[in-house]
């Protein structure tokens, strides 16, 4: 009798990070899979999903610089930019001017190159799961937490150099205005706890909501793809119709997938711009 496949198992297997790259005709690539160079406790050993970090970091390199000079050899030329150069300076233009400077103010040129590194190392971490035998580094909770962490830094200190300490702190002690005395102690007794939640949450969210977005469409991809293995048994006829159903849906799935992968990129730079904005203009 054939063995029914585990689907569950061919999911997990997918998304989840692992010490082995997996490559076509089966081949493999196994990496350390322990490397204690500060100690025993904390394991350094490269995984599948830093792999295609390094590979998205390079890839986001080697694109700003192909692309910059296609731009300025056009503009020697007299030329306005085309192609993947005049592509790759619209979308940066894009998120430089309508995402960083116009949600942050005054400041935003500043903050402007964080958010295009952000964008773009998101969004091609995002497109590398797309392609066969690749990973989605995104799908991790430690990658989105980290970027998630870092800008919660950015957000901060930011705005505690911007402000200074004692508009700053007002930030975390609320105190509505006009109100003193007993009063004024008590709001700040009962809004400071939900101040401080609410600075967490916001990273928590930035991190939550990338990850389960580049999770979810693998997740509803595999199982799409899973019903063709689970109705093998089936008859020919019931095979065909779940087959060309299930190819159709996945195909879609696809295409929903890339336009996800540019939304979620635009979508953690453009609140982390919101959330920089907010508590640069806090006063």
């Amino acid at each position: 009798m054939m063995q029914e496949p585990d689907i569950g198992a061919m999911i997990f297997h997918h998304t989840s990070d692992s010490h082995v790259i997996e490559w076509p005709f089966g081949f493999e690539t196994h990496l350390v899979s322990e490397w204690y160079p500060f100690g025993p406790g904390l394991n350094m050993a490269p995984t599948k999903h830093l792999v295609f970090m390094i590979i998205a970091s390079v890839l986001v390199l080697a694109s700003i610089l192909y692309a910059g000079r296609q731009v300025q050899r056009r503009h020697r030329e007299g030329k306005p930019p085309r192609g993947f150069g005049g592509a790759f300076e619209a979308i940066a233009l894009f998120v430089r001017n309508d995402v960083a400077i116009a949600n942050i103010g005054h400041n935003g040129a500043r903050f402007a190159p964080y958010i295009l590194t952000l964008f773009f190392f998101i969004l091609y971490c995002n497109l590398l799961g797309l392609i066969p035998y690749g990973s989605t580094p995104t799908g991790n909770l430690a990658v989105t937490g980290a970027l998630a962490l870092l800008a919660f830094v950015v957000i901060e200190v930011s705005g505690l150099i911007t402000l200074g300490p004692k508009h700053y702190v007002k930030t975390i002690v609320f105190v509505p205005p006009g109100m003193t005395g007993f009063g004024a102690v008590m709001m700040a007794l009962i809004m400071t706890p939900i101040e401080i939640i609410g600075k967490l949450v916001k990273p928590f969210a930035l991190c939550l909501r990338l990850f389960a977005n580049m999770t979810a469409g693998h997740f509803v991809i595999l199982a799409l793809l899973g019903l063709i293995f689970i109705f093998a048994t089936a008859g020919p006829a019931i095979l065909g119709f779940v087959t060309v159903g299930a190819v159709g849906f996945t195909l879609f799935m696809m295409l929903l997938e890339l336009l996800v992968a540019f939304l979620q990129a635009y979508i953690f730079a453009l609140l982390t711009s919101v959330f920089i904005g907010m508590m640069q203009h806090a006063h």
